[in-house]
């Protein structure tokens, strides 16, 4: 029986409505968040991630969706993803972790953001977003 690691990411509107992107290494868009750490739940989990990622603060809402991805060929990773709220001010940095921080209209995503993704920003942003 095969067992894969659990990644958590956020769906997070910049104030002005925007979904906030990450270009990670792989030259492709993701949601921000990543693996939980012993003795943290999802939630907190994403919380904390996004703070090392983006040096935001939020609050984690509902689940939207949990899914099998095929990051490169053989390699699966678990995704659950969440609503995010934006907690104070957006002054985003981005870390180490990804190459820029990139804000998209939920109807105008990048060709590069994979369709786990895009699916759960369409709910989050209410169906707005067709998928690819």
């Amino acid at each position: 029986m095969s067992t894969y690691p659990v990644s958590v990411k956020g769906v997070l509107r910049a104030p002005t409505g925007e979904v906030v992107l990450l270009l990670n290494e792989r030259e492709a868009w993701e949601l921000p968040g990543g693996r939980i750490e012993l003795g943290e739940s999802s939630t907190e989990c994403l919380a904390r991630e996004i703070a090392e990622e983006l040096n935001l603060r939020v609050e984690v809402g509902a689940p939207i969706d949990t899914y099998l991805f095929e990051v490169v060929p053989g390699k699966h990773v678990f995704i659950a993803t969440y609503n995010c709220t934006l907690v104070g001010a957006f002054a985003p940095v981005v870390s180490h972790e990804h190459k820029r921080l990139g804000l998209f209209a939920p109807d105008a995503l990048p060709m590069n953001l994979p369709g786990g993704y895009r699916a759960s920003i369409a709910v989050a942003c209410g169906a707005s977003v067709q998928p690819v």
